[in-house]
């Protein structure tokens, strides 16, 4: 009994040791995740698919429709709705950022709580039964969410008006933006498929964890 208990300690500590380090290079990834957006004249000159923003002329793995992943819109959304394509971009920017802080959500607290009792690892073995197991946390959340939205409908209803750029909110705190448009455009590129990778992430974490019954890493 004494062998088990110090193995299930063992293999704790392991699995806490690899989520530290998966959360510290989610957090270098996402590093420039909310760099204003606004689009380069150069890259809106070279790439004129989807009103030139980022992401059209990149080459991927992907071999679906006629052109694959270059200027990728199998649905012919840009073609049939022009005028919808900066709410297109701002839509997927915004989930992609959220999807980034929900990645992080939800490891974290698979290393360490808040203090709390309500929020301890006893209370909520599984980081998943945290949202039927804390109501008034959700609808704080939740609150906060349409603060967000609410406030942010002006300036998405100005976007076709060409004062800003899809997710171009003005907030770099940590002066991440380059002066120099072929980096900014990098920079992009980098904020754009995190964000889709995120996307994905955490309909896996959240997917694993109602499959398996588990934590991190859910199986």
């Amino acid at each position: 009994r004494v062998r088990c208990c110090a193995s299930q300690a063992a293999s704790n500590y392991t699995c806490r040791s690899t989520m530290k380090s998966a959360i510290f290079a989610s957090l270098i990834a996402s590093a420039a995740a909310f760099a204003p957006s606004q689009q380069s004249r150069s890259t809106t000159a070279l790439n004129e698919f989807c009103k030139g923003y980022v992401g059209g002329d990149n080459i991927e793995p992907m071999w679906i429709g006629e052109t694959g992943s270059k200027n990728f819109d199998p649905a012919g959304f840009t073609e049939s709705c022009p005028e919808w394509v900066p709410w297109f971009r701002e839509a997927e920017l915004k989930h992609g950022r959220v999807s980034m802080l929900a990645c992080l959500g939800a490891l974290v607290p698979e290393v360490v709580r808040v203090p709390g009792e309500q929020f301890s690892f006893e209370s909520i073995p599984k980081v998943i039964d945290a949202h039927d197991a804390l109501p008034d946390s959700m609808i704080q959340i939740f609150a906060a969410i349409s603060y967000v939205e609410a406030t942010s409908w002006g300036a998405l209803a100005n976007m076709n008006e060409f004062d800003r750029a899809p997710g171009d909110f003005g907030f770099d705190p940590l002066k991440l933006k380059p002066s120099d448009p072929e980096k900014y455009a990098v920079l992009q590129m980098q904020e754009l498929k995190n964000g889709r990778l995120a996307m994905i992430g955490i309909s896996g974490i959240v997917a694993g964890s109602l499959v398996s019954g588990h934590g991190f890493p859910y199986f």
